[in-house]
């Protein structure tokens, strides 16, 4: 599978536009929450399978509200019905926006990475001299690699050889 070479920029005012288009969908949902990981956890979840279960459950309250306690608002579950209907199709086209921002950050992310250790090859072949040796240091300091720590002499059971 070969990827595409990405050529292209984003202008600062474009950036703009989009960070922009993006406070105004914020702006027009202003019912969004944050859950934490433990409420999300908590929360009993509508996927697609869900979807028909709860129209037909939709249904049934409306046609037959005798059997619901006075507690239950059915007003109040159309509305919660309605929205998620209606936040669908956004999320959709979000999550494959989302997608596509991930693959082409990771595409040319990549990119850039491979130009950079190509730098950094020919800096240290060729950079000798030029007043590049700080710079190839400081570069190198991404590959270093941190000291193993020795196993404690208590977790230790094999015996020192003197």
């Amino acid at each position: 599978m070969s990827i595409s070479p990405i050529s292209a920029t984003l202008s600062h005012a474009d950036r703009l536009a989009v960070m922009d288009a993006i406070a105004t969908i914020k702006q027009k949902l202003p019912f969004l929450i944050d859950l934490s990981a433990e409420e999300r956890k908590a929360l009993p979840k509508m996927g697609d399978k869900s979807r028909a279960f709860v129209s037909k459950a939709m249904e049934v309250a409306i046609q037959n509200p005798d059997f619901l306690p006075r507690s239950f608002d059915v007003e109040e579950m159309r509305k919660d019905v309605q929205l998620a209907e209606a936040l669908y199709p956004i999320v959709v086209a979000l999550s494959q926006l989302q997608e596509l921002l991930d693959d082409t950050t990771l595409a040319v992310g990549s990119e850039a990475m491979a130009a950079a250790l190509q730098v950094y090859s020919y800096a240290k072949v060729s950079g000798q001299g030029a007043g590049l040796e700080g710079l190839v240091e400081e570069m190198g300091q991404r590959f270093a690699r941190k000291p193993r720590k020795k196993p404690s002499s208590a977790a230790s059971t094999e015996p020192k050889v003197g």
